[in-house]
């Protein structure tokens, strides 16, 4: 019978030892990630680490594919994350990556995409950024925004109040770079990008909802209207003060704090990356974790975001699931520490029993020789 509890308590202590090398790893990383949920550069890193541990070999496929969408900036910022984790690459598949950057950064690719945004003011590398950017501080960019959607109102048509929104906030925050010598320039190219992003269907539903809602309450649309039906292109200027008449600038705190950070991401991560966040993010609260993400990671940021996602910027996975794993390794180790305690009492008490019982036999052995003496002598 005792030799079956000891069994037990052995088998006991083997099936949680097992159980807290299974869950083990889920409770450390849970923890980390717990602790550092409110640092997305931190938690970013947990993450990359945790999806790159088991296959490093995501790495050379995500370059394959960005170069064969043409997208060098994509690929450069996998090699830079390959580098941080210590993941060879191989020497050829390196050397098409230096190629795409070095033709990407061509004076004459540069020119083309930098028209190409001047011209149809959608941008989507630092090239047509740039161009875009270039037309939104000469004002025609926003102008042509402005009295297209206002043109829409007017007739009571579909209108894009989200573009109508930034492109009026556009032209109040352009006179001020100027008076500021560039001072925001940030905000005035992260407006470009949004406007951008949603021109081309990049900006994420729940951003677009919250930029939307924003936007509705810094245009005066009566004030607009009237902007619009007298705006000429002779007279520029006439029509560029018509429409700030109608920009409610004690309305636009929020949208333009949201502009300054996608403008802060493009100057780290480059116009793609701040894209790249803007199609991804819920709100502004993303956002703003995504600028320090991008401020922390730079050129790795969008890599980052292409394997992760939302869960870049915050802890997606739920809290319960997490502390689940921690409350699993808790119970292992303490059922494993009971477990060591119950076999060795009953081991300990075993080797006690089992000296008792030779010690006895020895004591009923010498009384019986005893006795054998006794009767001896008595004979």
């Amino acid at each position: 019978m005792k030799r079956w509890r000891i069994g037990l308590a052995l088998a006991a202590m083997t099936a949680s030892a097992a159980a807290l090398v299974v869950v083990w790893p889920h409770a450390h990383d849970a923890t980390a990630m717990l602790t550092v949920q409110d640092d997305p550069a931190k938690l970013s890193d947990l993450e990359v680490s945790s999806a790159l541990r088991n296959n490093q070999s995501i790495v050379a496929s995500q370059i394959e594919s960005a170069l064969a969408a043409h997208d060098a900036g994509l690929a450069s910022s996998f090699v830079d994350l390959a580098k941080a984790k210590n993941i060879p690459l191989p020497e050829d598949l390196l050397q098409r990556v230096d190629q795409a950057v070095a033709e990407e950064s061509s004076a004459s690719h540069f020119a083309k995409r930098f028209a190409s945004g001047l011209v149809t003011g959608n941008a989507d590398d630092a090239g047509s950024l740039s161009g875009t950017v270039a037309g939104d501080l000469f004002v025609f960019g926003d102008i042509r925004d402005v009295v297209r959607e206002g043109k829409h109102l007017v007739m009571g048509e579909d209108t894009d109040r989200l573009v109508l929104g930034l492109a009026a906030t556009g032209l109040a925050v352009t006179a001020v770079t100027y008076v500021s010598a560039g001072g925001v320039a940030p905000v005035r190219a992260g407006l470009t990008l949004v406007k951008d992003a949603r021109k081309v269907g990049r900006l994420g539903e729940g951003l677009t909802e919250w930029a939307g809602r924003s936007a509705r309450e810094i245009v005066d649309g009566p004030m607009l209207e009237d902007a619009v039906a007298t705006s000429a292109t002779t007279s520029p200027g006439q029509t560029v003060r018509a429409i700030r008449a109608a920009f409610k600038a004690e309305k636009a705190g929020a949208l333009v704090r949201m502009a300054k950070d996608v403008g802060r991401i493009s100057e780290k991560a480059g116009a793609r990356g701040a894209l790249d966040t803007l199609k991804i993010a819920e709100g502004p609260e993303d956002v703003a974790r995504a600028t320090r993400l991008a401020e922390a990671s730079g050129g790795k940021t969008r890599a980052i975001l292409k394997l992760l996602g939302r869960s870049a910027l915050l802890l997606t996975a739920g809290a319960l699931d997490l502390s689940l794993w921690i409350f699993g390794a808790l119970f292992a180790l303490v059922s494993l520490l009971a477990s060591i305690k119950a076999t060795t009492e009953r081991m300990t008490q075993s080797w006690i029993d089992h000296g008792k019982r030779r010690r006895l036999r020895r004591q009923l052995a010498a009384t019986a020789d005893l006795a054998v003496v006794s009767a001896a002598v008595n004979s």
